[in-house]
């Protein structure tokens, strides 16, 4: 029986690979900053370790065939803490982000720390030799619980820039799915797999979407770079480039890839299933 290490297991989409992987009876192994607030499945094993602190990884390592590993760390560890990880495990399937891929929304925003975060930790896993799988997700479907729902659960308006902005939201079910299949199965040794959902759908139409599923009447109020530059609570860079990534996308529909299905067998889930499955949070 295979033991999988999961680096970022207490995220959104870490937390999904647990649990699917235990699912299907593997061993899995979870390493945290902070063992005792983890709540995870009493079936994992949580091990304490830090990705900045490359000494505590070499126990977490110990026994493992394969890695699924989300990023969590200041980029300057991302050297000593690769090089460890590649010398310990046998194959590596990376969360990255779709930034080699030719559509305007993905490329308007580069150059963007979160690019370069990525391209260099898939460098240095392409040096090492070691087996490697990296997944290329679009737009997180859960963004719109961290964007939207707290204006949801205070009004009927929501206000944020580019309305007709269109993307192709990707259940966190659904990047897991792909995720165990790649660290459980053969054939995906040097893959990189873009994930989206399966429709193209403009911020509006996201936010139709909810209220249809909560039964509400819901108003984007449209407002400008300016103003969301103001109004968005997240860091500077991360605005600016989601800014410049939907003001790109504008008249064009978005990247949709099958490669959900091609992977697991079904169709990738809806931005719809994904409100259904959400809908609480988007409720007082």
């Amino acid at each position: 029986m295979k033991q999988i290490l999961v680096i970022g297991a207490t995220g959104r989409v870490g937390r999904e690979v647990v649990s699917q992987l235990l699912a299907t009876g593997t061993r899995v192994r979870a390493l945290t900053r902070n063992p005792n607030a983890a709540t995870l499945p009493p079936e994992v094993e949580v091990a304490r370790g830090d990705l900045t602190i490359p000494a505590t990884l070499d126990g977490c390592l110990d026994g493992v065939d394969a890695v699924f590993l989300v990023w969590t760390a200041p980029v300057g560890a991302v050297s000593a803490a690769i090089d460890r990880i590649t010398k310990q495990a046998r194959h590596v399937v990376l969360l990255s982000s779709p930034h080699r891929t030719a559509h305007p929304f993905f490329q308007a925003s580069q150059p963007n720390p979160v690019a370069a975060l990525h391209a260099e930790i898939e460098r240095l896993i392409e040096a090492s030799g070691l087996r490697r799988t990296f997944l290329r997700p679009g737009i997180f479907a859960s963004n719109a619980k961290f964007w939207w729902a707290p204006q949801i659960r205070n009004g009927d308006v929501v206000r944020w820039p580019y309305a007709a902005a269109p993307t192709a939201p990707i259940h966190e079910r659904d990047i897991a799915a792909v995720g165990v299949r790649a660290l459980l199965e053969a054939g995906h040794d040097g893959a990189e797999y873009v994930l989206t959902g399966p429709h193209s759908l403009t911020q509006l139409e996201q936010l139709v979407t909810i209220g249809e599923v909560i039964g509400r009447s819901l108003h984007f109020e449209e407002i400008s770079p300016e103003e969301a530059r103001r109004e968005l609570n997240a860091p500077a860079s991360v605005v600016d480039m989601l800014l410049k990534a939907w003001a790109a996308a504008i008249g064009r529909p978005a990247f949709v890839t099958s490669t959900v299905e091609e992977i697991t067998g079904r169709p990738a889930r809806t931005f719809r299933d994904w409100v259904i499955d959400h809908a609480d949070d988007f409720r007082v």
